[in-house]
């Protein structure tokens, strides 16, 4: 791998490398030992690269821009009156931090106005046109007798000048950023069709000392929440459709074990605790069973299981390694990593069972298939022939492949609800961060745990 070399850059790559190394001779016992390790390097390398990081801190999550799309939407934000009542940093800004990161607008910088504009009447849109601002949003907030907060607000589309509607919202002050992330998604979704996802929440592992932490925060990384602490490695959270629940593996046993946890109460139970390896659960898209690989029959195979336990079904039967199992967003398929043709790629098969096919030909090191919301693509981890692990996007109709990232050390890719963004791991500077890339490659930023080392991520659904 190029760059300065590390524990974990050595670890992770060693792994990686002996698993594609193997000649024709080798036995096929050989080979199932190191794939069955390779999750538990990975977790060894993610323990060393935590180990140089600075001294313990607050793990919550900053973000910083590394890149933004082209032709992005000028829209001017005005300070709402009435918001110095609500908690720093205040709606106007939230919003304004949300829809600069999606990539696709820009802000316009907005002078001190006496009185500020709330109404429609208000608007003068030369004025607004002659400030280069092709959107505009008003807005207030006035204190209700009950003591909560209503929070008013408007879109104008200044070029076609004319109102593009708008919400009233009715808050306690400690929902002041969900209610800027609702803003922010009812303006996301009039200016571009797409629906937003800034009050999506993401799930992710922080590694602090010998402390992991499962966080659950904002797509922004505030508002964190420990779902669970341990002294073990903690890998491979998923959500369930709904939202309400995560699947995750837990090494809290000294032997990797699958649970599901509920997030409205705390409350978990064991969903796969056999013989061997319990590992890589996935929901269908009804929250009706998960996909998991499992050992308890010898090599890494996959099954379903129902999520409290029961029903456990074997429904793949090669001498390969198969892991990593995701469903297709119609529950129809399940595409996962095997190395059934001599070397890590992502293939396809039924859901109930059946013929897999081989999905991935580019490259001879292929893992981590997750598909978009539409079904339409695939993003994975592909390694180049100059030894980097980059995060890779393949059309499923054309088998048109698209390196998005420039990182050595990228994984665990996780589409956002919508499709635009893909949610990663990566390794900057020794220290594991989050980062997330648009399906166009183009709008790039990064999530950063002061004093932690962060992986494992997974993006939300939308929550009804």
């Amino acid at each position: 791998m190029s760059g300065p070399a590390s524990p974990a850059g050595d670890a992770r790559a060693g792994a990686r490398l002996r698993y594609n190394r193997g000649s024709p001779t080798e036995t096929r016992g050989a080979m199932h030992r190191l794939l069955a390790r390779w999750r538990m390097l990975l977790v060894i390398a993610f323990a060393a690269v935590a180990s140089l990081a600075a001294p313990q801190a607050a793990a919550q999550l900053s973000i910083e821009i590394t890149g933004a799309g082209a032709n992005r939407i000028p829209i001017a934000i005005v300070p709402f009156p009435g918001e110095g009542a609500l908690p720093a940093p205040g709606i106007t800004a939230i919003v304004r931090a949300d829809l600069e990161r999606s990539g696709l607008f820009r802000t316009i910088e907005v002078p001190p106005l006496n009185p500020p504009p709330t109404e429609a009447s208000d608007v003068n849109y030369a004025e607004w046109r002659a400030r280069l601002a092709d959107a505009l949003v008003l807005g207030s907030v006035a204190v209700r007798p009950d003591g909560r907060y209503e929070v008013r607000f408007r879109l104008f589309d200044v070029v076609r000048q004319v109102p593009l509607g708008g919400v009233a919202y009715t808050m306690s002050k400690d929902q002041t950023r969900a209610t800027a992330h609702r803003i922010s998604d009812y303006v996301y979704q009039q200016l571009t069709g797409v629906r937003g996802i800034f009050s999506t929440r993401i799930a992710y592992v922080v590694k602090r000392g010998a402390r992991y932490e499962l966080q659950i925060a904002d797509e922004d990384g505030a508002d964190e929440e420990t779902a669970l602490a341990s002294f073990e490695p903690i890998i491979s959270p998923a959500w369930s459709p709904d939202g309400k629940k995560l699947a995750y593996v837990s090494f809290e046993t000294k032997k990797p074990v699958v649970y599901v946890h509920s997030l409205l109460d705390g409350k978990r139970h064991v969903v796969a605790n056999f013989k061997g390896s319990n590992s890589a659960p996935a929901w269908s898209p009804d929250g009706k069973q998960l996909a998991v690989a499992l050992s308890r029959d010898g090599g890494s195979q996959l099954y379903l299981i129902n999520p409290d336990g029961t029903n456990v079904r074997r429904i793949t039967h090669s001498n390969a390694i198969d892991t990593e199992p995701v469903f297709s967003p119609d529950g129809q398929w399940i595409y996962f990593t095997s190395d059934r043709g001599g070397s890590p790629q992502i293939y396809r098969m039924p859901a109930a069972g059946g013929d897999a096919q081989r999905i991935t030909f580019q490259g001879s090191y292929n893992v981590s298939p997750r598909i978009s919301p539409d079904g339409k693509s695939l993003a994975y981890i592909t390694r180049t022939d100059a030894g980097q692990f980059r995060v890779a996007l393949l059309d499923l109709s054309s088998g048109q492949m698209q390196i998005l990232t420039d990182g050595d050390r990228d994984e665990s890719p996780s589409f956002a609800p919508n499709g635009r963004m893909i949610l990663y791991a990566t390794v900057i500077d020794n220290r594991g961060v989050l980062s997330a890339v648009s399906v166009d490659g183009r709008v790039k930023y990064r999530l950063t745990a002061v004093g932690g080392d962060v992986r494992e991520p997974a993006w939300g659904p939308f929550i009804q």
